[in-house]
């Protein structure tokens, strides 16, 4: 069975940092291009991170730049974000995603707040 799986969520305040793994089981990851996803109440869900499945190569919002980092560990099938700085408009359900296939985690909650 095909399945992602967010964990490493959580409270933290501005300026706090956190690690957030997705691991993967029913496919090995390497081949396929993961991305994280959030998604803040009352708002679409938006790209954060990408890393391709080939060269490791990595995309970023405009938001996140500098202050997040994806990476992939193929051999413990797991892809990271890794986010520093943390602001109050990063609170969100940040949710993993597998290309091709179109897999998405459920998602795991981040709170930034004092």
């Amino acid at each position: 069975q095909v399945q992602l799986v967010e964990s490493g969520g959580g409270l933290v305040q501005p300026g706090g940092s956190l690690r957030l793994s997705c691991t993967a089981s029913g496919f090995p990851l390497d081949g396929y291009i993961m991305s994280w996803y959030r998604q803040a109440p009352g708002q679409e869900r938006e790209l954060v991170a990408r890393i391709s499945s080939a060269f490791g190569g990595t995309t970023y919002a405009d938001s996140v730049k500098g202050r997040f980092t994806i990476s992939r560990d193929n051999a413990k099938n797991t892809v990271y974000l890794q986010m520093n700085s943390l602001k109050p408009e990063d609170t969100a359900v940040y949710y993993c995603h597998r290309l091709p296939g179109n897999t998405w985690g459920q998602g795991t909650q981040v709170t930034v707040s004092s």
